[in-house]
């Protein structure tokens, strides 16, 4: 009995000490883990209260992106992405080849419609913001002479207008149009300037706050702030406009973060003219839709008094206006604008890297990016969002198309009456309907979205187009009618109804 109970304590004995060394292990491990985890979050928590560290001095001359680089690796390493080569199923630029492939092959309508114009002769496929510079440099355009004020949108070119201005940016860019771009690019590379779009032209070197640079674009939004057309895509200038408006609207002071999200991609990503006869001009002083740009350039006169154009068509002489590309303008229509959804939301969200929440600066199409820049607000399947956005494209695409011949029809009936004997006067409603419907087709073909930053707008506008080639098509070919027998002919009767079936 005495043995046996020695045998049952010393077994007790034994458990309760591995059992001791089993929770003694058991509390290393939790405090270990717990100890990690404070000192993970207290790391996580230095580095969102210090997301980068000033190793260099950056300024806004500091035009280099490679210098911001160092202080902001995560933003610098993304931006480099955009010398790959992306392409969705309506642009960009999927190849290896040197330069991208020409629109103007691929729909040679295109060329027809650019005849008299430097797009004629080359027009290619868009590439990432590493090419902004190198492109326009190597384009066949620069074969016609160019002015310096092409630089606005495609160089670091801040410190050249200041050069220029004598300090004052705004009178740099003033007179930059009276240079040949030739000579301009020269002094921007000679300056060590030579780069395309940099940190500096949309970040305050001191703050990183977003800011805009580009002194057409302040014009431009200044002018749409003193007109009255609705601005709901950009609160701050209703606001603005109920103050005493002793100072110009300033998106820099007056601009919300949001609406800055937008406005620096807006400083180019516009509608503009730019020659060797006036500065660069945003049409804004009406309003962004197409119809008030379109009367903004029909009431503009060049310094001579003469109509504005941007060409006179080679083949029938109409004056015609060329749009860039207006990607802010349709933007401005549509319901992610009025939903205040900036560019960047889509063109550059927003991920995490450790405990910093960084802007992609792959600035790209969304559908490349569907995860972060469709479904934080669309909870839809990637593969209904890409159905959603493919059928609101290739609706546009195919009245873009339909548009096309439309043009060549119209371009073609005018060439025939004036071959027949029409002068410039007797076609006159004919020429007048070619502005308009090039204007409009242009308007949707440049802008780089295919109709999806406001479709409704784009098919509106790609209907007008189209009815204004057709109507325009008819004038050539009636041009010997005058037009006020025109006018009194009879419409043609409709047909009568078929009757109605007997009831039985």
């Amino acid at each position: 009995m005495n043995f046996r109970s020695s045998t049952i304590g010393a077994a007790q004995r034994g458990v309760s000490t591995a059992v001791l060394l089993l929770l003694i292990a058991v509390v290393a491990v939790v405090s270990a883990a717990v100890t990690g985890l404070l000192t993970n979050i207290f790391e996580r928590k230095q580095e969102a209260a210090a997301p980068f560290t000033r190793l260099v001095e950056v300024d806004e001359n500091t035009t280099d992106p490679a210098k911001w680089g160092i202080n902001w690796p995560k933003q610098y390493d993304s931006y480099l992405l955009t010398a790959q080569p992306t392409r969705t199923r309506f642009g960009g630029h999927g190849g290896s080849e040197a330069l991208p492939d020409q629109k103007i092959e691929k729909d040679p309508w295109l060329k027809k419609m650019f005849l008299g114009y430097a797009f004629s002769i080359d027009y290619r496929d868009r590439r990432g913001h590493a090419y902004m510079l190198v492109d326009q440099e190597q384009t066949e355009r620069m074969t016609k002479p160019q002015t310096g004020s092409c630089l606005h949108c495609h160089a670091a070119v801040m410190p050249l207008y200041r050069e220029l201005g004598g300090g004052d940016a705004m009178k740099g860019f003033e007179a930059s149009y009276k240079y040949s771009y030739k000579d301009l690019n020269k002094k921007l590379h000679d300056m060590g300037h030579g780069h395309s779009v940099t940190c500096a032209d949309c970040h305050d070197p001191k703050t990183m706050q977003l800011i805009v640079t580009r002194p057409g674009f302040i014009q431009g939004i200044q002018a749409v702030a003193k007109s009255d057309a609705l601005a709901p895509y950009a609160p701050s200038i209703e606001r603005w406009r109920q103050t005493d408006k002793s100072k110009p609207y300033d998106p820099n002071k007056d601009a919300t973060r949001t609406e800055m999200r937008s406005y620096v991609c807006a400083q180019c990503h516009v509608e503009y003219y730019c020659s060797s006869q006036m500065p660069l001009t945003l049409p804004w002083g009406k309003g962004l839709k197409m119809e008030q740009q379109e009367a903004f350039w029909n009431e503009m006169k060049f310094p001579n008094g003469d109509r504005f154009f941007d060409y006179k068509h080679a083949e029938t002489g109409a004056p015609i206006l060329k749009a860039q590309h207006p990607e802010f303008e349709l933007w401005s229509q549509g319901v992610h604008a009025r939903s205040g959804v900036s560019c960047a939301d889509c063109h550059m969200p927003y991920g995490r890297d450790g405990a910093t929440k960084v802007s992609d600066h792959w600035v790209r199409s969304p559908l490349l990016n569907i995860s972060r820049a469709c479904q934080s607000c669309h909870k839809q399947s990637e593969e209904e969002i890409k159905t959603r956005v493919d059928l609101i494209q290739s609706r546009n695409q195919d009245l873009l198309q339909r548009g096309g011949k439309a043009i060549v029809a119209q371009i073609e009936a005018i060439n025939a009456a004036k071959k027949e004997g029409a002068t410039p006067e007797q076609l006159t409603d004919a020429l007048e309907l070619q502005r308009k419907a090039q204007w409009r087709l242009d308007f949707i073909a440049a802008e780089n979205s295919m109709g999806f930053h406001a479709p409704q707008e784009a098919a509106r506008i790609l209907g007008e187009a189209l009815d204004y080639a057709r109507q325009g098509e008819l004038a050539a070919v009636t041009w010997k009618t005058p037009r006020a027998k025109l006018a009194a002919a009879p419409a043609p009767s409709a047909p009568a109804p078929a009757p109605a079936p007997a009831r039985k």
